[in-house]
């Protein structure tokens, strides 16, 4: 396939659009975890410092509410069509950015969860700016049109890479003034490029409340629920929690490269762009993870990724790990994690095929509450014991219990609709 066919049928402004929608509304999601130390740093000046509690609260809340508002958002797309509902939704991201940045001076935790709640709806962007794009576009060229509307996960490194230095250069409150900008010129772009498309070329098959509520009562929804709360919920909570671990765990270590751990505000750079490297191997390997589906089967696959992710997470759990190798570590830890999301979304559509719009829903919500446990379970373990054994330990064990899981329906889906789909199982 050609990207010139993207041009010849049919709405390429539109795809470009939800492109631009998703990438910079996930940038905007996930914005609170680059700063988050910077954050703390000055309610603790202020006499208000957050306990590691508190913090993994306001980490987890973009998420939390991301994935819930994900469900909402795909209700409103079937009602009023997703460019009303994707300009409705930046409204509110702009509006709690340019708040952020109003009330930094003297900004509470309370105002904090408030604005944590506001960016949720970037992470629900998922569920407006695929079908935008893909109403456009036949069936034989919707893996590419999916593929870029969605390549928003790349949004997460660009945070960690220009957030710690912008934050550092002109202050934190400073990265929420720029998002607002941002937001505001794909706000304006998106009226002018975004169309719903006509009915001649897409008809609508909305929703029903009594549509989830079928899947909800098959076991298989659950099933994957837990494979993807497992592989993307690791992938967005150690993506938001990636720059307070560095931070807690190795500041004095990043002496060994060179790097003045005097100087606490070129520490949190240094961490910011390690945290960037960990997560781009994570949002770049997802086709990959795909890719290694279709030869080899999404079954087999995700033993593979997932049995990677027990032993990098039992290793981190048990191990003092130089800096150094931390890094190794939690890049083949994300790299795994996101190949495995390839894998979970190979089989998907081979079970779900006439339900996948509702199924992504379910699925990406569960996903969100995933990262919401892991990020509060890590909070926790340093809280607790001033140290994230636990943690990796605890996410380990979940790892296991979805490999136990993928072991008990294996022959089943093998034997059933897998025999029937067409795609390596």
């Amino acid at each position: 396939m050609k990207f010139g066919e993207l041009k010849k049928e049919g709405h390429w402004p539109s795809l470009l659009a939800a492109f631009l929608y998703f990438d910079f509304s996930f940038m905007m999601w996930t914005m609170l975890g680059p700063l988050a130390t910077e954050i703390n740093e000055t309610l603790t000046k202020a006499g208000n410092a957050l306990n590691d509690s508190q913090l993994a609260s306001l980490l987890a809340l973009p998420i939390l509410s991301g994935a819930l508002l994900r469900i909402l958002l795909g209700f409103f797309v079937d009602k009023f069509g997703p460019k009303k509902t994707a300009l409705a939704s930046q409204l509110i991201v702009i509006a709690t950015l340019f708040y952020a940045f109003v009330q930094s001076d003297a900004i509470t935790y309370n105002q904090l969860l408030l604005v944590a709640l506001g960016l949720g709806f970037g992470g629900a962007s998922f569920a407006v700016a695929l079908p935008q794009a893909g109403q456009w576009y036949p069936p034989r060229l919707q893996g590419v049109v999916l593929g870029i509307a969605g390549a928003g996960n790349i949004g997460v490194v660009i945070d960690f890479l220009f957030a710690p230095k912008i934050a550092q250069v002109w202050g934190w409150p400073s990265v929420f003034l720029v998002g607002a900008v941002l937001s505001t010129i794909i706000f304006v772009a998106y009226i002018f490029l975004a169309k719903d498309a006509p009915a001649s070329v897409y008809k609508p098959n909305p929703k029903k409340f009594a549509d989830y509520m079928k899947l909800l009562r098959d076991k298989d929804t659950w099933w994957f629920n837990l494979f993807y709360a497992v592989s993307f919920g690791g992938f967005i909570g150690f993506a938001n929690y990636m720059k307070v671990y560095l931070m807690n765990t190795y500041q004095a270590d990043m002496s060994a490269f060179g790097i003045d751990v005097m100087n606490e505000e070129n520490v949190k750079v240094i961490a910011g762009y390690f945290g960037a490297l960990c997560i781009f191997a994570g949002a770049m390997l997802r086709p990959v993870g795909g890719a290694v589906a279709d030869k080899m089967g999404g079954i087999k696959s995700l033993y593979i990724f997932f049995g990677m992710i027990v032993v990098l997470s039992f290793i981190s759990a048990f191990i003092k790990l130089p800096f150094w190798a931390a890094i190794v570590v939690m890049f083949l830890i994300m790299a795994n994690l996101g190949m495995a999301n390839g894998s979970v979304f190979q089989l998907v559509p081979q079970r779900f095929g006439k339900d996948i719009g509702v199924m992504t829903g379910l699925i990406g919500a569960a996903g969100g509450l995933g990262g919401t446990a892991l990020i509060k379970t890590f909070g926790w373990s340093q809280g607790m014991f001033e140290g994230y054994t636990a943690g990796f330990l605890i996410f380990g064990v979940m790892v296991l219990i979805a490999m136990s899981g993928i072991s008990l329906v294996k022959t089943r889906w093998r034997t059933t609709w897998g025999a029937v789909s067409g795609a390596k199982i």
